[in-house]
């Protein structure tokens, strides 16, 4: 993995120093993918004048993606349109979400391709280099060398990373950054970002602030606004994602940013705003635009969101990022314009391309009760909320928050009261501290004339988290740890995804083997909730840091097992 996008271009001194004969050329694996036989041919040849001798050739996105899942490639050439199927973007989009780079790859993307969203679209994704045809050979060995040359000085920190070794990745930083001053501000960014992985962000805010105290990059301020916006200081994370965007429109992580910003803070018509303003320069994106889509949903801007879903679905179609959150989204969109036939038929759409997803099936059930109800359908939408209603007595276990949500706004639609009732105080409760998901369920008891009911059971459910949360953190600090790990214990069972009372019985049992010593049974427990908590919020900035203590505390010949994460 090397710096993200935005980074400052590398210096040209080393570059320009270190000559092609500086490499051993012959020896790497490279590809190229082009869906013209004639430039691939060209591009071969302008390999081979360098000492290339193991070069592969895809003309599509599809046969690279093969070829990449089987090899490890040390460089690789890749056209941005292939044609039908993947385009050269997705195509980098799904080998770096599965990995099938090596730390120290190149990876050229090369296009006639010259407007600004093909430019940034692809530039999202991080390719080592944007390259416009028609391409001189001399241009070609001249850019692949000095990126070739770049990358090796982040090589040992990739390998580090790759292996989750966050800590041992940025300790490599440091000692790079004392001996490589060409280098040393691409080498702070590393580092700050390898900090936030390990739940470190005081040092990730030093790193960047290193770097803004030299020279005021996008992407460190960016940095210091997202370290505040996990902080709960979002007034000040918007002030400062505004700022960035003023200086740079077409820096749109700061879009991307800002835009969540605003939805933490209850604030759907400014999201949508900036949202519709960073689709505009980069369209491609499923992710922005499926933002989009749902954030004009909820706000009743049909067009909008139903332009946003269209174009997710389109450019979703061969990318590794398709979402079954698009197909649901449009077919509500079609209920409310009452085109029925429409949303039924993407809703079997969904089942199909997703049927891998147990959760489709109830979310497409939901999604087609909303439909039924929307379109004035009382009579379907009923029996659509009846049998969602048996499946929630049949079943004590509870989906994800959003589904939740959905299915309690139908359940309350079509008449019934105790299930959906019942299943926004579960969320209440698993979510006490969330202020604005808690006014999202405020809206749905006010939009079925419960308010003031709502307003209770919130407040009740609010302090049965709260009370239960407490009681466990007093015995702990008083010191009767014992007593604590079973009173958490207790309270992970009443409330199995509340992330504030995983969080402290992790840190309950982590202090009580501080003092007493490693527990193989209570580490199991400890890794286990741990991994709750990532299986609900991935990439919590706290769930890295417990496990760096969980690590250190287990013997090293004690099985690692216990202790192993899929963290992103």
């Amino acid at each position: 993995m090397t710096a993200p996008p935005g980074a400052p271009a590398a210096a040209a001194a080393p570059a320009a120093r270190a000559t092609l004969a500086d490499v051993d050329w012959a020896s790497k694996n490279y590809l190229v993918v082009d869906d013209f036989i004639g430039i691939r041919q060209l591009l071969r040849e302008s390999l081979r004048n360098l000492g290339a001798k193991n070069i592969d050739q895809a003309s599509s996105g599809g046969e690279a993606m093969a070829l990449l899942s089987r090899i490890r490639y040390d460089v690789v050439l890749c056209d941005y349109n292939l044609g039908e199927g993947k385009n050269g973007q997705q195509v980098l989009e799904e080998a770096r979400v599965h990995q099938l780079l090596l730390p120290s790859s190149v990876w050229l993307m090369v296009s006639a391709e010259k407007s600004m969203e093909s430019v940034i679209g692809a530039a999202e994704h991080q390719p080592d280099a944007y390259l416009i045809k028609p391409i001189t050979e001399g241009v070609l060995l001249t850019r692949l060398n000095r990126v070739w040359h770049k990358k090796q000085v982040f090589r040992m920190i990739d390998l580090a990373y790759g292996e989750k070794d966050y800590l041992r990745a940025a300790a490599l930083c440091d000692a790079q950054i004392d001996v490589d001053q060409v280098h040393h501000i691409e080498l702070l960014r590393m580092k700050a970002h390898l900090m936030l992985k390990s739940g470190e962000p005081d040092k990730a805010r030093e790193a960047y602030e290193r770097v803004v105290a030299e020279r005021e990059y996008q992407w460190a301020r960016s940095g210091l606004a997202k370290i505040r916006m996990t902080n709960g200081e979002y007034e000040q994370a918007r002030q400062i994602f505004q700022g960035v965007i003023a200086e740079n429109r077409y820096y749109i992580d700061a879009y991307d940013q800002l835009a969540a910003t605003h939805q933490l803070m209850g604030q759907l018509e400014e999201a949508s705003k900036v949202l519709e303003r960073a689709a505009k320069l980069s369209p491609n994106s499923v992710l922005r635009q499926r933002s989009l889509g749902q954030v004009c949903l909820k706000l009743g801007k049909l067009p909008m969101a139903e332009k946003a879903f269209r174009k997710c679905i389109a450019i979703g179609e061969y990318s590794v990022m398709k979402s079954a959150d698009a197909y649901l989204g449009l077919a509500r969109v079609c209920g409310q314009k009452n085109e029925v036939k429409e949303a039924l038929a993407l809703l079997q759409a969904v089942q199909k391309e997703f049927a891998g997803d147990e959760l489709i099936g109830l979310r497409a059930k939901i999604t087609e009760g909303l439909v039924y109800h929307e379109s004035g359908d009382y009579r379907r939408a009923r029996k659509a909320g009846d049998e969602l209603e048996a499946l929630l007595n049949a079943d004590p276990a509870r989906p994800a928050v959003a589904v939740c949500l959905d299915m309690a706004t139908l359940l309350l639609a079509v008449g019934v009261k105790e299930a959906p009732v019942e299943l926004l105080c579960y969320v209440a409760r698993n979510n006490h501290d969330n202020s604005v998901l808690l006014d999202e369920v405020q809206r749905i008891f006010d939009k079925a004339r419960m308010g003031e009911e709502g307003i209770a059971l919130i407040r009740d459910a609010k302090k049965q988290a709260t009370d239960l949360m407490n009681q466990g953190v007093l015995l702990w600090r008083s010191g009767k740890l014992q007593e604590a790990i079973e009173w958490m214990r207790h309270a992970r069972l009443t409330l199995p995804n509340n992330m504030r009372i995983l969080f402290n019985a992790a840190q309950i049992q982590l202090s009580h083997m501080q003092q007493s010593g490693y527990e193989a049974a209570l580490g199991a427990e400890t890794a286990e909730v741990l991994l709750q908590i990532d299986r609900i919020g991935p990439g919590q900035q706290r769930f890295a840091q417990l496990m760096e203590q969980l690590a250190r505390l287990v013997p090293a010949t004690a099985v690692a097992t216990p202790v192993t994460t899929t963290a992103t």
